[in-house]
């Protein structure tokens, strides 16, 4: 137990720190169990209620778990193990497939939208007790919700998708709480989740989105709260049918007390339906972003929900940050309304590469996911050899490890920038990369 490591501390905080510290140093690994309190007391010559407050805060925090009988371990994935660590660097003269982001030749310009925000600005200052919401752009947010079937409610303006799910985490859970997430699934989502206190519970996925046998059971273990990504999920792409939006509402009609967020991810770069589940419990939330489609930076996102909902997010950001810029606001909702992206040609687009690349890959006996988005996810048996084999070939790709808790490992590819020249080569070193040895000799149809 432990192995060479000695806890220290006399103090609640010390002890604490020092396991935190360890956890993040790797030097306490995930799963390996700490020593009972008394025990651990006994050693530091403290009172066992001092090593019982330096378990409780470290549960808190994500980075350990506690298991009745069988005593506290650190967490499998705590939250001091940051996913967007694992990553590969790409060196030079390596082509870098793994970053996620999207084409910087698909993104509109925003040197007039700016331009004309901030001349607004510059006729209308914005002060203190102004309102949170452009008028302009809550109209035009309201509409698209609107067009899209999700519910009526307030709207309120985040950071981005990750900002908005939090504050609504936040509003409604405890420390503790389980909350369902999608498993293989956005790797910022599951650092913080478990950085917030509350308890991941992995679902499966498959090119429809969670399977809803595994939601109900999650759900009736106990888990208060559901994400899921309507388009375009990152890493698996996958994205809601109507049948699969049917069947978790059905679900969920037996849980109406879940606390259920959407992403739609995929907002203006995928040309699939959206088949949304907002309303289908008491409390609900749904948020899209500009990132993918208008820019990364512009680090704005539009929430709706129940009244509720959206009434505790306003109010603890107002004692935050207040408001995300009036100026970034209307120069998004002065490219919104002039058409500034299309996002039927976006969306073919990246349609185009991600099939061209999956159809080269089966053509190799590959299987590949990828039914909506920028991103495909291939199943390999060895992760880390394929990652490095292929980075040997000169392509970077994203370790699946980034994105899973306990699905099966696999491969990242962000096709966003893909050329029609790099289809077959890629594709012959990810076959050559998942079966060593065989891609030069196989025969493809």
């Amino acid at each position: 137990m432990l192995g060479e490591y000695r806890i220290s501390g006399r103090r609640a905080a010390d002890i604490s720190a020092s396991i935190e510290r360890a956890v993040g140093e790797g030097a306490l690994r995930p799963g390996e169990p700490l020593p009972p309190m008394r025990e651990l007391a006994e050693r530091l010559g403290v009172n066992p209620n001092t090593v019982a407050a330096a378990y409780r805060t470290l549960r808190e925090r994500g980075v350990i778990e506690t298991a009745g009988r069988r005593g506290s371990r650190v967490r499998p994935k705590p939250a001091t193990t940051a996913r967007e660590l694992i990553r590969v660097e790409a060196p030079p003269g390596v082509r870098d497939l793994s970053d996620g982001n999207p084409d910087p030749a698909l993104l509109p310009p925003l040197a007039g939208a700016f331009a004309a925000a901030a001349a607004q600005g510059d006729r209308e200052p914005v002060l203190y007790g102004h309102a949170p919401v452009d008028p302009g752009l809550e109209r035009l947010a309201r509409a698209g919700l609107d067009a899209d079937g999700v519910p009526d409610g307030p709207v309120a303006v985040t950071s981005g998708a990750l900002d908005a799910v939090e504050r609504v985490l936040a509003a409604h859970l405890r420390t503790g709480d389980a909350v369902v997430v999608e498993d293989p699934g956005w790797g910022s989502l599951l650092d913080l989740v478990p950085a917030l206190g509350l308890r991941t519970v992995p679902v499966a996925v498959d090119d429809e989105g969670p399977l809803p046998d595994d939601v109900r059971g999650a759900l009736a273990d106990g888990a208060r709260a559901l994400i899921v990504t309507d388009r375009a999920q990152n890493p698996t792409g996958a994205a809601l049918s109507a049948a699969r939006a049917q069947a978790l509402r059905a679900v969920l009609a037996d849980h109406p007390e879940t606390l259920l967020i959407e992403d739609d991810h995929g907002h203006h770069i995928v040309d699939l339906p959206l088949h949304a589940l907002a309303g289908a419990t008491h409390r609900w939330a749904f948020s899209r972003s500009a990132a993918k489609a208008y820019g990364p930076d512009l680090r704005l996102g539009i929430l709706t929900g129940d009244t509720l909902t959206l009434d505790r997010v306003r109010g603890r950001q107002r004692l935050g940050p207040g408001w995300v810029s009036l100026t970034v606001q209307r120069a998004v909702a002065r490219l919104w309304a002039d058409g500034a992206v299309d996002p039927a040609a976006v969306a073919a687009r990246y349609g185009r590469r991600r099939d061209a690349l999956a159809s080269a890959l089966r053509r190799r006996g590959i299987t590949a996911h990828g039914r909506s988005g920028m991103n495909l996810w291939v199943p390999v048996p060895d992760e880390t050899g394929a990652v490095a084999r292929l980075l040997h070939a000169g392509w970077a790709v994203a370790p699946g490890a980034r994105f899973r808790m306990s699905a099966p490992p696999g491969i990242r590819v962000t096709v966003s920038t893909l050329t029609q020249a790099e289809i077959e080569p890629l594709a012959e070193a990810v076959a050559s990369a998942v079966r060593p040895g065989e891609g030069d000799r196989r025969t493809y149809a």
